[in-house]
């Protein structure tokens, strides 16, 4: 088994696993969302507001003071198994996940709920039940390396050096993208009868037509920052292992004055 073979599961698999100790379920929807509907048993709220950062010293990333602080208060622990989840088909929940990885959190130990809420409802009871926890100190050790990277490394990759991906939606990418990008609509990786994620054989010849196939480096970038951590999430857990992503966004790409093809 590969450390991300566990990165996407299943809503029974959560069931199996609600008072394991070393397990921690997020509900990274809003609180009135979480407290008037209803949420996942035994799951705490950590909202995507509290970790979103609109222009910070590490793009959209939250100070690492700030995010130790969140999940302290969340009562996990460096070593706890995180399970987050929305009620958008995963890209708020992936971006929350990407965001633990950042600041150091193993990827062996992230999870992401297949689909969102409305798919975990259609089996699985909800709870409005309030949770309570025990603080933490949250302090995991920072990574050597990380994911992102910068303008540079994304003009040499789309020279040649890497699979340049554009998830964003195909009249974003018509209107001006990254020369040599190809576009990828992150929602073309995703089932909207189940809300999850497609079949890996279904998600095969969908990347494989864009000439995304593993054992290439693949380069990500968008200009939101939820939905190509989406795209990430699923990339890693197909086995990808090289997967990379501009946090600039192509507006900060534009404002560097690099060029922009159409």
């Amino acid at each position: 088994m590969s450390e991300t073979d566990d990165l996407v599961v299943s809503a029974s698999w959560v069931a199996e696993r609600l008072d394991d100790p070393g397990v921690r379920v997020v509900d990274v929807r809003d609180a009135w969302e979480y407290d008037g509907i209803g949420h996942v048993p035994s799951a705490v709220n950590v909202p995507f507001d509290a970790f979103r950062t609109a222009d910070g010293e590490s793009g959209m990333m939250p100070p690492r003071e700030d995010w130790t602080g969140l999940l302290s208060d969340a009562g996990v622990e460096s070593d706890t198994h995180l399970v987050a989840y929305d009620d958008t088909h995963g890209v708020f929940a992936a971006r929350f996940l990407v965001t633990a990885l950042y600041h150091g959190h193993p990827i062996e130990r992230l999870h992401l709920l297949d689909g969102d809420f409305s798919s975990w409802t259609r089996d699985h009871e909800a709870s409005a039940e309030a949770v309570s926890v025990e603080p933490t100190t949250y302090d995991p050790e920072p990574p050597e390396t990380t994911p992102f990277v910068g303008a540079d490394a994304v003009a040499a990759a789309s020279e040649g050096d890497a699979v340049v991906v554009d998830t964003r939606e195909p009249g974003e990418y018509d209107e001006g993208h990254i020369p040599g990008a190809v576009n990828l609509d992150w929602k073309a990786l995703v089932d909207e009868g189940t809300r999850g994620i497609k079949h890996p054989d279904e998600l095969e010849v969908a990347l494989g037509e864009k000439g995304i196939v593993p054992g290439e480096r693949v380069v990500l970038y968008c200009n939101t920052a939820r939905r190509i951590s989406h795209t990430f999430v699923v990339l890693r857990w197909l086995g990808f292992a090289d997967v990379q992503f501009y946090e600039g966004s192509l507006t900060e790409w534009r404002e560097l004055g690099r060029d922009v093809a159409t």
